[in-house]
């Protein structure tokens, strides 16, 4: 398995699926991904060469994903909660 951002990608699924085990990468951030990295949506994770794949771990660094984008979301809850308005009370 591919490793790209701590998460472990299968290799039998084409990138842009395979992307998607990724929290905070849905299928549209993917495609943005492999097109930032220059790497064929269709082509399965296992024939991804060295280069492709630190092309793609670039791009997906560009963004906001995995702890730092639930960090995010929990400080966002929280801060709802703490003012008390509507939605931080229905959590």
């Amino acid at each position: 398995m591919a490793r790209i951002a701590g998460v472990d990608i299968p290799k039998q699924k084409r990138g842009v699926i395979s992307l998607t085990y990724i929290y905070g990468v849905g299928r549209s951030r993917a495609k943005e991904i492999l097109a930032e990295a220059k790497v064929d949506e269709s082509t399965k994770v296992q024939d991804w060469t060295d280069e492709e794949i630190g092309a793609i771990r670039e791009a997906v660094g560009s963004f906001k994903i995995e702890g730092e984008l639930r960090s995010e979301t929990q400080l966002n809850i929280k801060r709802l909660m703490d003012i008390g308005c509507y939605r931080g009370i229905r959590h």
